[in-house]
């Protein structure tokens, strides 16, 4: 190229301006993960201020104003605290016990198409049976304390994880296995490599079914026979009429499965980061 074909700038001119950077989509997103959520609560402390405070349209005994159960959790925080550690202990416990025995029961089915056909009919059937109805049996059995709780985490969550395994681990997409066997790769080389890591998302799907379950399995459990816990304390709080402690244990309940829920979020997307970058954003 000529000089006369170069097009003409001054001496003294600075470099072209570049493009106006712009707010990206994943810095929009994390903005509306906190504003969003925060957007949720005050409608929600709005409504429940709204219907018990101003139209009086719910009866105090039944739901108490904000006011009032945020004064019953001020009153005695440390005890309302020392009962969400007994859940959530009991919950995170149970949920892992559960985790570990449902993703081995889930290889066992896929693994085998005869224990598949002769074992999931019964845990179907286990999963059918009201769990608060096994509660008097487990404390027979158990007793008092956490071990009947415990049970009653596993028995509420384990199915979600049995099937979320099974059904990972029976759905490797059919590229992938077509390269597998032409690889001339051993069972346990596919299932290390292909298999497994394919599965994963399925598997915190049902994870992530699991643990509000987990929370609510604690609760159960000590409503019939914890010695301490928030469902405990539901109890005894609703046994003398003190509905706005009831409810402050309630919310403490609601709060702590949010926050162990999108901690199981966290833990997938630092275990399996080429999942957001293979998956439609949505």
């Amino acid at each position: 190229m000529t000089e006369l074909s170069r097009p003409h700038q001054s001496p003294t001119a600075g470099p072209e301006p570049g493009p106006v950077p712009r707010v990206g989509p994943r810095r929009r997103a994390g903005v509306g993960v906190v504003l969003l959520p925060m957007a949720g609560l005050v409608v929600a402390l709005g409504t429940w201020w709204l219907l018990t405070s101003v139209l009086e349209v719910i009866h105090l005994a039944v739901l108490p104003p904000p006011g009032a159960v945020l004064s019953a959790f001020t009153a005695t925080p440390v005890r309302f605290l020392e009962h969400t550690g007994d859940t959530t202990l009991e919950t995170v416990v149970g949920f892992v016990l559960s985790s570990a025995c449902g993703v081995l029961i889930g290889l066992s089915l896929a693994a085998s198409r005869v224990v598949e056909r002769m074992f999931t009919p019964l845990l179907v059937a286990v999963n059918a049976v009201p769990k608060i109805a096994l509660g008097p049996l487990l404390v027979g059995a158990l007793g008092w304390g956490q071990k009947p709780v415990l049970t009653m985490v596993f028995l509420l969550c384990f199915f979600p994880i049995v099937l979320s395994t099974a059904t990972g681990l029976t759905s490797t997409p059919a590229d992938l296995a077509e390269l597998v066997r032409s690889l001339d790769a051993s069972r346990w080389q596919a299932f290390r490599k292909v298999r497994f890591p394919a599965a994963l998302p399925q598997i915190f799907v049902g994870l992530k079914v699991a643990m509000p379950l987990a929370a609510i399995g604690a609760v159960i459990g000590e409503f019939q026979a914890g010695e301490a816990g928030l469902g405990y304390l539901i109890v005894q709080a609703g046994g003398v009429g003190d509905t706005a402690t009831a409810w402050a244990a309630i919310i403490l309940i609601g709060l702590m499965s949010i926050l162990l829920y999108f901690a199981l979020v966290l833990l997938e997307r630092f275990a399996l980061p080429w999942v957001r970058d293979t998956t439609w954003p949505g």
